[in-house]
C-alpha cells in the first residue's frame, strides 16, 4: 500500500510539472504572437513610409518603438521613450525575427518584459520594429496555478490513499479470509474447504481451485491411507503364516514333519516376495511420468512369447492377418499381458485363447478370452483397483493379493491405452480388450525385433 501511495505521489508531482513547463510555454508563445503580430503591422507601415505618430498600441502594458541602425528612435507609441531605445542596436540582427529579454526600468513596464524585433525599411535605410510586452500578468498566472497545485496536491494525495486504501482492503478481504480458512484446515490437520467469496471474480475462481485441490489431496491421502492399511494386512498375514509354522516346529521338533513345514514357508517367502515386487511396482508407477514411444513392438510376436510360457493346452494365440506394430515400453507390454494371461489360466476352465486385430482407426486391439466364471458386469471396473479380490478369488490358493490387474490398468495407461472386461463372445467366460496406438505405417520397423 505505501509504495503504492508513493508511486502514486511521484506521478502526481511529476504531472504538475509537466502541467506547469507545458503551461508557461503557451503564455509564452502567446504573447510572442501577439507581439509579433503588432510588429508586423507597424513595419508595413514603415514600408509604406505612413507611420502615424504615435504609433497605436492595443494595451497599456505594451510599447512599441521604431529606430533606425544608430539606435534613433523614428516613432514611438504614446508611452514608449523617445529617447532611449528599448533594446541596443548592436544586439539586433537585420536578418531574423528576434525575441530578446529588456529591463523593465529601461522600457518603463513591470518586469520581467519581452521584446520582440522585426526588421523594416530599406537597404539603404534599415529599420528595426521593436515591441515589448510585460511578462507580469503571464508570471501571475503561474504563479496562481503553481499555489492551486501546491495546496490540492497534498490532499488529492491523501484522497487517492484513502480511496486506494479502502479498495485494496476491500479486494484482500476475501485472501484474508482464505489465509484464515487455509490456516485453520492446517491447524487440525484434516479434510476442510476455504470460504467462499459472494463476488463472482478472480478471487472467487480460486478459491474453488483451491477447494477443488483440497478435495484432490483429502482423496489422495484417503487412498494412501487405504493402501497402507491393505498393504499391512497382505503383508501380516504371510509373516503370521511363517511365524506359526516356526513356533510349531519349535515346540514339536521331534514330531515336525520338516519338509512339509519347509514347503509351506517357500509358498509363504514366494507369496510375500511377489507383494512386495508388486508394491514396489505400484509405488514406482506413481512417482515416475510414463514415457511412452520408447520403441516399436510387434504384437503377435509378443503374444507368441508370453503363450509359449505354457507349454501345454489351455492357451493358445489366434494367429493375425499381419504384423501389428504398436509403441511403448517392451517389458511393459509383457508384464500386461502376462498378468492377463496367467490370471485368465488360474480361472478357465478348458481354454485360453490370445488374440490380436484392428481396433479401429489408429488403435490395435488385443483380446485374452478364457472359458472360466468370468465376473459380474458390477464389478468389472472394481476389479482393478488395488487390493480388491472377489469372493470367489479370495482363498490362499487363488493367488494373488488384488494388486495384478490394477498393474496392469496402470502399465496400459502408461503405454497409451485402454483396457476393459466384457463377455465371451461365443462362449461362457471372460474377455479382456486391451487397445493399445498402432505405430503409423510410414515408420521403420523390424519385425520381431523389439518383441524378443
Amino acid at each position: 500500500m505505501a509504495i503504492g501511495v508513493f508511486g502514486l505521489t511521484v506521478g502526481l508531482a511529476l504531472g504538475g510539472m509537466v502541467l506547469l513547463g507545458a503551461l508557461g510555454y503557451v503564455l509564452e508563445r502567446t504573447v510572442d504572437t501577439e507581439a509579433f503580430r503588432t510588429a508586423d503591422a507597424v513595419a508595413l507601415l514603415a514600408a509604406e513610409d505612413a507611420l502615424p505618430d504615435p504609433l497605436p498600441v492595443a494595451g497599456g502594458q505594451v510599447r512599441v518603438q521604431v529606430i533606425d541602425a544608430q539606435g534613433r528612435i523614428r516613432a514611438a507609441s504614446i508611452d514608449a521613450d523617445r529617447m532611449v531605445p528599448m533594446v541596443r542596436p548592436e544586439r539586433l540582427n537585420r536578418d531574423g525575427r528576434q525575441r530578446l529579454e529588456a529591463a523593465a526600468e529601461r522600457v518603463g513596464l513591470v518586469g520581467p518584459v519581452r521584446v520582440v524585433a522585426v526588421p523594416a525599411g530599406t537597404a539603404d535605410d534599415p529599420r528595426f520594429v521593436l515591441v515589448a510586452r510585460s511578462m507580469a500578468d503571464v508570471r501571475h498566472s503561474m504563479h496562481v496555478v503553481r499555489t492551486i497545485l501546491l495546496i490540492a496536491f497534498p490532499l488529492l494525495v491523501a484522497v487517492l490513499a484513502a480511496v486506494a486504501w479502502r479498495v485494496v482492503g476491500a479486494t484482500l478481504r476475501p485472501v484474508e479470509a482464505l489465509r484464515r480458512g487455509a490456516e485453520e484446515i492446517t491447524g487440525r490437520a484434516g479434510a476442510g474447504r476455504l470460504p467462499l467469496p459472494a463476488s463472482a471474480d478472480e478471487i472467487h475462481r480460486l478459491a474453488v481451485t483451491l477447494n477443488g485441490m483440497l478435495d484432490r489431496l483429502e482423496s489422495a491421502r484417503a487412498r494412501q491411507r487405504a493402501f497402507v492399511s491393505d498393504a499391512a494386512h497382505e503383508l501380516r498375514s504371510p509373516l503370521t503364516n511363517i511365524r506359526t509354522e516356526l513356533e510349531v516346529a519349535q515346540r514339536l521338533a521331534d514330531r515336525t514333519d520338516w519338509t512339509a513345514v519347509t514347503s509351506n514357508l517357500l509358498a509363504d517367502t514366494d507369496r510375500l516376495s511377489r507383494l512386495v515386487d508388486d508394491l514396489l511396482l505400484l509405488a514406482r508407477l506413481d512417482e515416475t511420468p510414463p514415457v511412452r514411444g520408447t520403441g516399436p513392438v510387434e504384437l503377435g510376436a509378443l503374444l507368441a512369447e508370453v503363450a509359449g510360457r505354457y507349454p501345454s493346452p489351455p492357451v493358445r494365440v489366434t494367429p493375425s492377418a499381419g504384423p501389428l506394430w504398436t509403441v511403448g515400453n517392451p517389458d511393459e507390454l509383457r508384464r500386461v499381458l502376462a498378468n492377463l494371461v496367467d490370471n485368465a489360466v488360474r480361472h478357465a476352465y478348458t481354454s485360453v485363447v490370445l488374440a490380436a486385430g484392428a481396433g479401429g482407426p489408429g488403435a490395435h486391439l488385443v483380446t485374452v478370452t478364457d472359458d472360466g466364471p468370468g465376473i459380474p458386469a458390477a464389478d468389472r471396473e472394481r476389479v482393478f483397483d488395488r487390493f480388491t479380490r472377489l469372493d470367489d478369488g479370495r482363498a490362499r490358493d487363488a493367488g494373488g493379493a488384488g494388486l495384478g490387474l490394477a498393474i496392469v490398468r496402470e502399465l496400459v495407461r502408461r503405454a497409451g491405452g485402454t483396457i476393459s472386461l466384457t463377455d465371451a463372445a461365443d462362449q461362457q467366460g471372460l474377455r479382456v480388450r486391451l487397445s493399445l496406438p498402432a505405430l503409423p505405417a510410414d515408420e521403420d520397423c523390424h519385425p520381431g525385433g523389439d518383441a524378443r
